[in-house]
């Protein structure tokens, strides 16, 4: 029986590609000859053959058209120029082969064939991702970019980013919270920056809300230009390396770089679920820390509904739930804020990756105003009987201390480290901490998006 193959190959050299295959003892066959990615993009989704043999300079080619690919249960073999830099920019993209220069038509079949049968990478060797630590083992010092693009050493010596190598694997940490504005912002800048005087990496603050995110306004920064989203951009052309997300990355803090949100709710679009998985690996590399603001939205927009593959609102959200090695979940302390925790952990449970990470509750604003004479207790009882939770970190309302903060632009360590909020999350930072550093194995990106797939059936 033979394999079906859709062919996307420009130029002179596709009529000699189609004979190879079509020539292959009947092993093969090229079931279409696409003219461009949207019908190649088509004749996937409608299952007609189970391979792509693709130019690497076919327009619009990116990590999410790779990923569309995949979710058709199509592999993908990319043909590249001869030249440096074009293998490896493939194989960032996510395809499953790369076969580079000038290659005979027997060399053509055999790597097609091996894909076939394994699944595997053929043709050019693997080049190793910029998340890869060098085989000599760990480096002495954890470069760091400046906000100029040059790098420093944790020892203060200054480097160019040719210099930055990937440091051990950092940890990822979400912040979520239900609905209802109970100050995961607030929670996520300090933890990030409490973390950062824990870690002698350094942390790194993302801001992942495509409803409001705030960070950079609380920070006193400028967002006219979104870190993420130029971020997501460059993932999704496989330009993404460490170097990269070090210049899109200012220092806030020693210590402790932000990666400003999109400014505007209706730029979500251009946060794909896709690209945002490479941001958060190559995250790890950048920082011991990776702290995450999320939405507070958990719905999955039309991968419930539908076959077909469509932007997600919410994709950055759930992505970064998907990644996390800690997921904090932030709720209000006062009736209507402990309800919405409530159902949020249920909700967060119902997640295809709820068990794999660590999960740990916060109280925030807790006052005896809003929940009785004894509001530590009364939150606790609440927790503990409706939701199961028996340890949750309580976070006091401090105002005074919190908007201090914020007319300084900076973290409650640095404008009021007496704070009993500050000393909350500092406590919670700590807790974070004294964990065993594993990062959890995430689910592989082509199956999460195969599981959602039957869902919607």
């Amino acid at each position: 029986m033979s394999v079906g193959v859709l062919c996307a190959v420009r130029g002179q050299g596709e009529t000699g590609v189609v004979t190879a295959l079509d020539g292959a003892s009947g092993q093969l066959s090229v079931e279409r000859r696409c003219a461009d990615l949207a019908e190649l993009l088509a004749a996937a989704a409608a299952g007609v053959g189970a391979l792509a043999v693709v130019s690497a300079d076919l327009p619009h080619l990116d990590r999410d058209a790779v990923a569309q690919l995949h979710l058709a249960g199509v592999r993908v073999l990319v043909l590249t120029e001869p030249g440096p830099g074009h293998d490896e920019r493939m194989l960032a993209l996510g395809v499953d082969a790369v076969l580079g220069g000038s290659v005979s038509p027997a060399a053509l079949v055999a790597a097609v064939l091996a894909l076939a049968e394994t699944g595997g990478t053929s043709g050019a060797p693997a080049a190793r991702p910029a998340s890869t630590a060098p085989a000599g083992g760990e480096p002495t010092a954890r470069p760091v970019a400046s906000d100029d693009g040059s790098a420093a050493s944790d020892d203060g010596a200054e480097s160019g980013p040719a210099d930055l190598a990937p440091a051990p694997a950092g940890l990822v940490v979400a912040v979520w919270g239900p609905a209802g504005a109970p100050g995961r912002t607030t929670v996520a800048i300090n933890l990030a920056a409490e973390l950062t005087a824990l870690a002698p990496g350094g942390a790194l603050l993302v801001d992942a809300d495509t409803y409001g995110g705030t960070v950079a306004q609380l920070l006193g920064m400028l967002d006219e230009s979104p870190g993420l989203a130029a971020a997501a951009r460059a993932a999704g052309q496989g330009g993404l390396d460490l170097a990269a997300l070090a210049r899109l990355t200012p220092r806030l803090l020693p210590g402790l770089r932000v990666l400003t949100g999109i400014s505007r709710a209706n730029r979500w679009p251009e946060l794909g679920e896709a690209a945002l998985e490479v941001v958060w690996e190559r995250a790890r590399d950048l920082a011991a820390w990776t702290v995450i603001d999320c939405g507070f939205c958990l719905e999955q927009d039309e991968a419930l509904s539908y076959d077909t593959r469509a932007p997600r609102r919410n994709a950055a959200t759930l992505s970064a739930l998907e990644a996390a090695d800690v997921v904090v979940v932030v709720g209000s302390g006062d009736p209507v804020g402990i309800q919405r925790l409530v159902r949020g952990l249920a909700d967060l449970a119902l997640l295809p990756t709820a068990g794999a990470a660590r999960r740990l509750v916060v109280v925030n604003r807790l006052r005896a105003s809003a929940a009785g004479p004894r509001p530590g207790a009364s939150v606790r009882e609440s927790l503990a009987r409706y939701a199961g939770v028996r340890d949750p970190h309580l976070v006091p309302d401090d105002r005074l201390a919190v908007d201090a903060a914020t007319l300084r632009g900076t973290a409650l360590r640095e404008s009021a480290p007496g704070a009993p909020a500050r000393r909350a999350i500092a406590a919670l930072a700590a807790a974070i901490a004294a964990q065993p550093k594993v990062p959890h194995a995430p689910v592989p990106a082509r199956g999460r998006r195969a599981r959602r797939r039957g869902a919607g059936r």
